[in-house]
């Protein structure tokens, strides 16, 4: 960027050395009048309901359908002389490598319904590069709604954690037919007035995001179908009083953007690890809390489910899921995790969640009681 911005004063500068003052003189009013036009055109012709940048260089447009047009420039230029620039043509524009009839300082981005973006880049006479200005299209607020309501998909994003201490993961998932890769993150707390800025690294695809309430950083994950966070500010001991939210935008081939957001507490996502099945015997089955769960467990207490199969299925990758089982049994415990084991019983299945909320299950952690019908066999033998 810096090389960039070298360029573009040395272009500038040339150009105003090589220009006649007695030229200048005898355009003035022409240049005037055209400025005035120019102005009047590129003021009409912005038919976006909304454009706004992205990140730098990454220029958002919001479209209803209907044909418009919306001007980038290329050099900067002071408020006074934003149009008197474009009769030079010694300024060409490109997009998406390709180039363009349009002239000049400013370049006028059509958009039919859904297209117009692209990566649209200025260069001087002997080609070299001035300024670059991506462009996204992104369909309004109203259309957008009708189109999850048609479609009957409100819930793209799907968060869970693994405990209080902050952190969190989200993911979506895309119709097999779409491609697409996240854009830009934006996480905050809830607050009235109160917005965070954000800002990205690409080469370690982090965002950081901060405000007065909060102190997030986000990550992509390496399928390009999730991401995870952490609130550095949040502390797991005191009441959560605002909700998260996230925003993932999603940029496609097309140069579409869509945005998904969704809002919560860590104690409406919290779905606990896998217990841990520590030591069994011929009575007694015996688990301990998840590694990852907080502590102390007196603070943080876990309600445990526990079923009992009666007979085995060697075939099953998870026999809690495949296999019909009695009534559960629900323990809660801070300290000791024990259970008394039938005799018939040839699988125990446990999973955990949070006893103070109305939190998610986590996955079933199962163990195979090992018998000894060999002997019972011999013995009936005798």
């Amino acid at each position: 960027m810096k090389e960039v911005h070298k360029v573009r004063e040395s272009y500038k500068t040339e150009r105003k050395a090589g220009e006649p003052s007695n030229l200048r003189l005898e355009n003035k009013m022409k240049l005037f009048v055209v400025s005035i036009l120019c102005a009047f055109l590129l003021v009409s012709s912005q038919n976006p309901t909304n454009h706004w940048t992205l990140q730098p260089n990454v220029l958002v447009l919001e479209v209803d359908g209907k044909p418009g047009q919306q001007p980038i420039s290329c050099l900067e230029m002071p408020e006074n002389a934003v149009t008197s620039d474009n009769h030079n043509q010694d300024i060409i524009w490109k997009k998406n490598g390709v180039e363009e009839a349009q002239r000049g300082n400013w370049y006028l981005v059509r958009l039919v319904e859904s297209l117009g973006g692209g990566n649209y880049t200025c260069h001087g006479p002997d080609g070299m590069l001035l300024n670059y200005t991506e462009v996204l299209i992104q369909q309004n607020e109203a259309k957008r709604r009708r189109i999850l309501v048609k479609n009957q998909q409100q819930d793209y994003l799907k968060c869970s954690t693994q405990n209080y201490n902050g952190e969190f993961h989200c993911s979506w998932t895309w119709d097999s037919k779409r491609v697409g890769k996240a854009a830009f993150i934006k996480a905050q707390r809830m607050s009235d007035g109160q917005n965070s800025h954000c800002s990205v690294e690409p080469s370690r695809h982090q965002w950081m995001c901060s405000s007065a309430q909060s102190n997030f950083s986000c990550s992509v994950d390496d399928s390009g179908s999730g991401i995870s966070c952490l609130d550095w500010q949040h502390c797991p001991y005191a009441e959560e009083r605002r909700q998260v939210q996230v925003t993932v935008f999603v940029r496609t081939h097309q140069f579409l953007l869509e945005s998904y957001s969704k809002q919560f507490y860590l104690s409406e996502i919290v779905k606990p690890d896998k217990v841990r099945i520590s030591k069994v015997n011929k009575t007694l089955v015996e688990w301990s809390y998840p590694s990852s769960w907080n502590t102390p467990y007196s603070y943080f207490p876990l309600t445990f489910q526990i079923s009992q199969f009666s007979r085995q299925c060697r075939k099953c990758e998870n026999p809690c899921t495949e296999l019909k089982h009695s009534k559960a049994s629900i323990l809660s415990s801070s300290d000791v995790c024990q259970f008394k084991v039938k005799q018939k019983i040839k699988v125990v299945c446990v999973r955990a969640k949070d006893a103070l909320c109305d939190s998610e299950w986590s996955e079933w952690t199962h163990i195979r009681l090992k018998r000894d019908e060999g002997n019972r066999k011999r013995k009936g033998q005798q």
